[in-house]
Parts: structure tokens; C-alpha cells; sequence
């Protein structure tokens, strides 16, 4: 356990951001896979649901959740099965 002032409060701080955290990523990852089950030939959400998934993404990177190389990644990999379909 810190005894110092400001690393108290440091810990403090980094918990409050890793529960943030793990509900951004948990909430991206209901989305990716909504969106990837969604993607098919007789589903007419699935542009809405791949909508959806790339601005949880974004939203993810501006956030510093994730990095954004694996967020354009993610964002790619749908976008390439949407059209596919």
C-alpha cells in the first residue's frame, strides 16, 4: 500500500480508468461481434450494426482505450466483410 499523498491518489486514479476501460472494451467487443454475426447475405442491418462497431472504435481511440492502429485494423476487417457480402 502507497503511503505517499500523491501516490494514493495515483492509485485512485487507475482504478477509476481501468473499470472505464474494461466497460469501453467489453461494449467494443459486444459491438465487433454483433456486427460480424450481423454481416451476411439476407441481414439488411448489418450496415447499421458496422456503423455502429466503427464508432464505438473511434470513439475508443480518442479515449486512449486503444491504440489506434488496432482500432483502423478492427475497423478494416469489418469494413472488408461488409463489402464482401
Amino acid at each position: 500500500m502507497a503511503n505517499i499523498k500523491s501516490a494514493m491518489k495515483r492509485m485512485r486514479q487507475n482504478e477509476h480508468r481501468r473499470l472505464r476501460n474494461r466497460a469501453i472494451r467489453s461494449r467494443i467487443r459486444t459491438a465487433v461481434k454483433a456486427a460480424r454475426s450481423a454481416v451476411g447475405p439476407t441481414t439488411p442491418d448489418a450496415q447499421a450494426s458496422v456503423r455502429e462497431a466503427i464508432r464505438l472504435l473511434d470513439k475508443a481511440v480518442t479515449k486512449g482505450v486503444i491504440h489506434r492502429n488496432a482500432a483502423a485494423r478492427k475497423k478494416s476487417i469489418l469494413a472488408r466483410r461488409l463489402v464482401a457480402h
